[in-house]
């Protein structure tokens, strides 16, 4: 892994266990074991190597959406969809933890509030794609609703509930939505 990928890999973990707010430049720069120039010359700044995160967890969110339109029926898509979303929800905890602190902070959306409407009106869009196929009246509303289930799913999982049942809730949100 070069030192670009090792801030990153730090950074997001140190942001997601402390918060932004609470994580100076200084102590990333140390459990990299680098320079504070080093972040300077990959990212400009904090908030510039809080974006790169951002951008590296929508690159998941992206992977998540990416489902086999051609070949499947729409409430496939939908299944594989949520499959996808459960894998990489266990699989990638650092990153799903990260993406839910800068959400609610209100520094970090200032920072990231261009990436965090870009990524959504993404998210809405390929959702609200897939309930059109499938015939759902009220697509929209259904497909905000859908993701505001998810993102509590995840919030559960991430921060409330230690003995939280992921794969039986997947399997009763497949059921739901998919069938």
């Amino acid at each position: 892994m070069d030192k670009r990928e090792q801030l990153i890999e730090i950074a997001t973990k140190l942001f997601s266990e402390r918060g932004y707010e609470n994580t100076p430049l200084s102590l990333v720069c140390e459990k990299a074991n680098v320079s504070k120039g080093l972040i300077s010359h990959h990212f400009k700044s904090k908030d510039g190597l809080l974006r790169e995160i951002f951008l590296k967890t929508t690159q998941l969110i992206v992977e998540i959406n990416r489902v086999d339109k051609e070949n499947q029926t729409p409430n496939k898509q939908l299944a594989e969809l949520l499959e996808s979303f459960f894998s990489k929800l266990a699989s990638d905890k650092l990153f799903f933890q990260f993406n839910m602190n800068v959400m609610v902070q209100p520094n970090t959306r200032k920072v990231l509030d261009d990436l965090i409407k870009e990524r959504s009106s993404f998210i809405l869009k390929k959702t609200k794609e897939i309930f059109d196929k499938i015939d759902i009246e009220n697509s929209l509303v259904m497909s905000h609703m859908f993701i505001a289930e998810l993102d509590g799913i995840a919030l559960n999982y991430l921060g409330i509930y230690e003995d939280f049942p992921l794969q039986q809730v997947k399997k009763e949100i497949i059921k739901k939505y998919a069938l």
